[in-house]
């Protein structure tokens, strides 16, 4: 494994699909809850260490549209470890001049969580280094679902024409509007699939697998996956 080369290309945009919390709690025998928690550490070690190397985005996949139907009480504990999160770390991420972003269907999210999302965005909204975006209540399908509709009532308005969609017109209609797309896409726990993630911004992205389990994955990790990318070479469909 080539290692991390401070002098060489830096992703722009990270995306991370964190997987495998349960399975390190199982592994463990510890409760589900608990690699949830021990998760929340590598999500610290995430944003230092990107802010550390000049990654401008970091976008992880923290609750998917799907994750609704887990067990009620994984999802109050999750509910409750992300409203933890943005108490415990707001200053944290105001002192490492980090900007919060949120991507997804977060009316679905409880009110006391949407409450405490929104005050953490704009309390961080003029912070100029990383932008954290986190996927809450979030699968692409839906998003491009959303966007189609929303194009479509454009038309129907006579603000566009169909000739006049681009691929640039549709990019702005997503969530993500005005972020790069991602040039590194990370999924730990080894699995090998995207999981209604990010579908369209990742139609060029360098994909890393790792078997570590999220809770396992720190500076290290992340920074053997960017020495990953540095080694390749970048054609988006050219020779």
């Amino acid at each position: 494994m080539a290692a991390y080369d401070p002098e060489k290309e830096i992703p722009r945009h990270i995306a991370i699909i964190m997987d495998g919390n349960g399975r390190w709690a199982k592994a463990r025998d510890l409760p589900r809850r608990e690699g949830h928690r021990a998760g929340a550490d590598s999500v610290e070690a995430a944003l230092e260490t990107c802010g550390e190397i000049g990654v401008e985005y970091l976008t992880l996949y923290a609750f998917s549209s799907e994750n609704w139907k887990r067990p009620e009480a994984e999802v109050t504990a999750l509910m409750g470890l992300l409203a933890h999160f943005l108490k415990e770390k707001t200053p944290t991420l105001m002192k490492n001049n980090i900007r919060l972003q949120v991507i997804g269907q977060v009316e679905r999210l409880p009110a006391s969580n949407r409450r405490a999302l929104q005050k953490t965005i704009t309390t961080t909204a003029g912070n100029d280094g990383l932008t954290l975006v986190v996927a809450l209540s979030y699968g692409s399908r839906e998003e491009i679902l959303g966007a189609t509709r929303k194009l479509m009532q454009a038309a129907i308005d006579g603000e566009i024409k169909p000739e006049e969609l681009t691929a640039e017109r549709f990019s702005d209609s997503l969530d993500t509007a005005g972020m790069p797309d991602p040039d590194l896409l990370i999924r730990t726990s080894g699995e090998y699939r995207v999981s209604n993630f990010l579908l369209w911004q990742i139609s060029y992205a360098e994909i890393y697998i790792t078997k570590d389990y999220w809770p396992d994955f720190g500076r290290d990790q992340l920074l053997e996956a960017v020495a990953d990318y540095q080694g390749r070479q970048r054609r988006f469909g050219g020779i």
